[in-house]
């Protein structure tokens, strides 16, 4: 059983944003998914951080539940150049507080669904 492995250059995102933050009425992360999926992203993953802080220093931990109202969150999406390009100014008009970062990989595909 040999298995097909195809190398392709792809752009990582990763946007930071507090669990708290929301869009129309439902969790941003949630919304940001969304979004990637109707834009025909490949794949997104959401990760939920135990402890952070962002720009105005308040850390958020879920080791003190009276501080854990706002865990970090990253939204990571692995695809190409063009479809990142396509989605950014969507993600730019959702994202009222928040970080976003950009980096090139390279995309290692395996198996015989390519």
């Amino acid at each position: 059983m040999t298995k097909n492995i195809v190398l392709k250059p792809g752009k990582r995102l990763r946007i930071f944003v507090g669990e708290a933050q929301e869009w129309q009425g439902k969790p941003l992360s949630r919304a940001l998914l969304e979004l990637a999926q109707q834009h025909g992203v490949a794949g997104a993953t959401v990760w939920k951080g135990v402890e952070g802080f962002g720009p105005g220093h308040h850390l958020s931990t879920d080791r003190l539940p009276d501080i854990a109202d706002n865990l970090p969150v990253i939204i990571e999406i692995v695809e190409s150049d063009e479809r990142l390009a396509q989605l950014l100014p969507y993600l730019d008009g959702m994202l009222q507080q928040g970080m976003m970062t950009l980096s090139p990989v390279e995309v290692v595909q395996a198996g015989r669904d390519l």
